[in-house]
């Protein structure tokens, strides 16, 4: 189960002031799931109108009811579309968000799945995110304190909506990786939002 406090926690390095990520890549698709381009840039270069609607969307993801519109699978098992998927999620991971020859695995596979399960009315466009949070020590008081206990790193993504002018709205879907679970690394487990059925394997 998720922890609410777990995803306020995070939502909280989403800001302006308080910028939790590195790196923004994504793909616009037609209602076909069809390219219709992409890209792939540092977080920072944003001018400032895009980073708080990228932020937005980012949030909305881990923001959703927890346990309810956002929901924790796990990865144990010895099926291997589930094995290979985790895979390329810690790839992903591990790379910052820089190899686009995985990424564009991702977007495919993602866009397919959706366009099957979602039957989108319009274009959609599929963002991802890489950011880290330096987990700070939480006293007894509650109060968090100058040390840090472990670095979490993660990316998200989400499947909006896309309208005129590369115009995003909110996700219909999308995920956490790895989950965030007692303020700590939890690389069993995967936070989804939405149906499952976008993703390219049964959780």
């Amino acid at each position: 189960m998720l922890n609410r406090e777990d995803m306020l926690e995070l939502t909280r390095r989403m800001n302006l002031a308080r910028n939790c990520f590195f790196r923004i890549a994504g793909s616009y698709r037609d209602k076909d799931g069809f390219d219709d381009g992409s890209f792939n840039t540092s977080f920072l270069k944003l001018d400032q109108r895009d980073k708080i609607e990228k932020l937005e969307i980012a949030k909305a993801v881990i923001f959703a009811e927890t346990n309810k519109e956002i929901k924790e699978y796990d990865f144990c098992g010895r099926d291997k579309q589930i094995a290979e998927f985790k895979n390329m999620l810690e790839a992903l991971k591990e790379c910052g968000l820089k190899n686009d020859a995985l990424l564009d695995v991702l977007y495919d596979i993602v866009s397919e799945n959706y366009v099957r399960e979602f039957h989108p009315q319009g274009d959609f466009g599929i963002f991802m995110f890489y950011g880290s949070y330096d987990i700070k020590i939480k006293g007894a008081d509650k109060t968090y304190m100058d040390d840090s206990e472990e670095v979490y790193s993660f990316i998200i993504c989400a499947v909006c909506p896309v309208y005129e002018d590369y115009d995003p709205g909110l996700p219909e879907c999308g995920f956490l990786y790895p989950s965030f679970k007692d303020r700590s690394v939890d690389d069993a487990h995967i936070a989804v939002l939405g149906n499952t059925g976008f993703l390219p394997c049964k959780l």
